[in-house]
């Protein structure tokens, strides 16, 4: 009798609810590895249950700008975010490549036939392509104050200065002042002045340098995303800070004039790396588009 009791309480907690607490420890648990896919190995972390969702870092950062985002999406759903090819952990090239292909190959590692993808900067440019060669892989795409294949930008010569100083100083030895030199560029400044995004920035700038001045040839897709973006027929929407630099407000505008249906939210007072910058907002944003896609 008593023993029968027991069964009858214990099914009774696990219908009130006892079975959604055990749901959030499983939603807690970290798995990650290297995946060997595509003739090298990338370093990924995956949490939580519920939709794939897909986080891509930018260019001479790796996946620890998405911080403030990996844990608190993963209560809701299944979060991936992964270092690029040479970046942080994962391998270094050798040869030249693909970070579609990567990306494609990455997600049939982790048996994923669909995700919502999110990039930022470089990321949201493989983004873009990705969904353009996989649309039946993408649930949503968000680009993030993206770079876009083939967009006739205006002028980078600023920014092409500014890298020349970078490579000459490290080329010298001189990482430090490298770092120092990138911290000061127009896409790691954030507007806010004094936060401490910029001392979140220096070990991720140093541990990535020499993948950025020394990068690999990479494969893109033909035709470039600039010439089919009407092409795209996924849920999609576009963030940027009003505080970024000109070319990629002008390369964002147009993203969201040609796709179809697209998305477009401007957050205020922000620069490149606005996910850092406005977690919070960044975060509701992004999980209110994903709940009613």
């Amino acid at each position: 009798m008593l023993r029968n009791i027991l069964v009858i309480i214990a099914a009774a907690t696990l219908l009130a609810g006892g079975g959604r607490a055990e749901s959030r420890v499983k939603n807690t648990k970290l798995e990650s590895g290297m995946a060997a896919v595509n003739g090298t190995r990338l370093y990924y972390e995956v949490q939580g249950e519920g939709l794939s969702i897909v986080l891509i870092h930018g260019g001479l950062v790796d996946r620890r700008m998405w911080d403030d985002q990996f844990e608190v999406f993963a209560k809701t759903n299944r979060v991936v975010r992964y270092d690029l090819r040479g970046y942080e952990k994962s391998d270094r090239p050798t040869v030249a490549f693909s970070h579609v292909e990567d990306l494609f190959q990455l997600l049939k590692f982790l048996k994923i036939q669909k995700a919502a993808v999110i990039g930022l900067s470089l990321g949201g440019q493989i983004a873009l392509d990705f969904t353009l060669e996989h649309p039946e892989m993408v649930e949503a795409l968000i680009p993030v104050s993206s770079s876009m294949t083939g967009f006739p930008f205006k002028s980078l010569a600023e920014f092409t200065a500014q890298h020349e100083n970078v490579a000459k100083l490290t080329q010298a030895g001189k990482q430090d002042e490298a770092v120092e030199a990138l911290l000061k560029m127009s896409y790691f400044i954030p507007y806010v002045q004094g936060s401490d995004i910029q001392k979140r920035m220096r070990p991720m700038l140093k541990d990535n340098l020499t993948t950025w001045m020394a990068p690999t040839a990479t494969q893109w897709p033909a035709p470039t995303a600039y010439e089919r973006l009407e092409k795209i027929a996924v849920p999609t929407l576009i963030i940027v800070g009003d505080k970024d630099t000109s070319a990629i407000l002008d390369c964002d505008e147009y993203m969201a004039r040609k796709i179809p249906g697209a998305r477009k939210i401007v957050i205020p007072d922000t620069a490149h790396h606005l996910n850092m910058e406005k977690p919070a907002e960044f975060n509701r944003i992004v999980l209110d588009f994903l709940n009613r896609r």
